[in-house]
C-alpha cells in the first residue's frame, strides 16, 4: 500500500489546515528555539499532565481490545514509557519551573479528556486508535525536525523534544498507524464515519490546546 493511499493519510488530509496549524505552532517553534516564556511552559505542563491518567486508560483499553498478543505488545511497551520516563519528566520539569500537578482543567484540557474517555469506553478498537494515532502523530511531526534539540536548551524543553522524536517514538507512531490502517477496510460505513469524527476532533483539539497554551 502506498503512503498516499493509507487510511491514516486520508484521515489526516481531511483536516489538513488544523493539522498544519497544530504541527507548526508558534508554541512548539518557540519551545524548540528556547524563546518560549517560562510561564507558558508552566501552564502547558500543568495542563498536559492532566492528560496522563486518561491517556493511560485509553492505551490500556486499546491493549485489551487488540486482536492478538502480537498486536498488543508494542502498545504495552509504550505504556511503560508513559508511566515511566514521561511521567518522571513531567514531575522533574514542574519542580524545576516551581509548579506542581494541578486538577484545574482548562476548557481545552477538559475537551480532550472527554474525547479520550469517549474513545476508551466505546469498546471499539478502531475508535481508541483514532485518538491515539492523532495524539502521538502530531507530536512526532512537530518534534522530529527539532531533534536533536539545541545544546543550550533547558531540559524541560530539550527532553520534551527527545521524548517525541527518534527511532523509538517513530516506531510507536508507525505501529499505531498500521493498526488503524489494517482495521479500516473491515469497518462498515457507519463505523468509518465514527472513526473519522473522532480522528478529526482529535486534530482540532490538539490545535486548540496549543492555542490555549500559547495564550496563557
Amino acid at each position: 500500500m502506498q503512503d498516499s493511499t493509507r487510511p491514516t493519510d486520508m484521515l489526516r488530509q481531511g483536516k489538513s489546515a488544523d493539522w498544519q496549524a497544530a504541527t507548526t505552532h508558534a508554541f512548539t517553534r518557540e519551545l524548540a528555539d528556547g524563546t518560549l516564556p517560562e510561564h507558558k511552559m508552566r501552564w502547558y505542563l500543568e495542563q498536559d499532565y492532566q492528560f496522563v491518567d486518561g491517556f493511560v486508560r485509553l492505551l490500556a483499553s486499546a491493549i485489551a481490545h487488540a486482536p492478538s498478543l502480537a498486536d498488543s505488545v508494542p502498545a504495552a511497551q509504550f505504556l511503560a514509557v508513559i508511566t515511566g520516563p514521561e511521567n518522571t519528566y513531567f514531575l522533574r520539569a514542574m519542580e524545576a519551573l516551581d509548579t506542581e500537578p494541578s486538577n484545574d482543567a482548562a476548557p481545552a484540557t477538559r475537551a480532550f479528556q472527554d474525547l479520550m474517555a469517549e474513545a476508551a469506553t466505546s469498546g471499539r478498537y478502531e475508535n481508541m486508535l483514532a485518538v491515539l494515532v492523532v495524539a502521538e502523530w502530531v507530536y512526532l511531526t512537530w518534534a522530529s525536525p527539532e531533534n536533536p534539540p539545541k545544546d543550550e536548551l533547558p531540559f524541560w524543553f530539550a527532553e520534551w523534544i527527545t521524548l517525541h522524536a527518534g527511532d523509538g517514538f517513530e516506531s510507536v507512531v508507525d505501529y499505531l498507524r498500521i493498526q488503524l490502517d489494517k482495521v479500516w477496510p473491515t469497518l462498515n460505513t457507519s463505523a468509518q464515519a465514527e472513526v473519522t469524527q473522532l480522528f478529526h476532533r482529535a486534530i482540532e483539539l490538539e490545535r486548540e490546546f496549543f492555542d490555549a497554551a500559547y495564550a496563557a
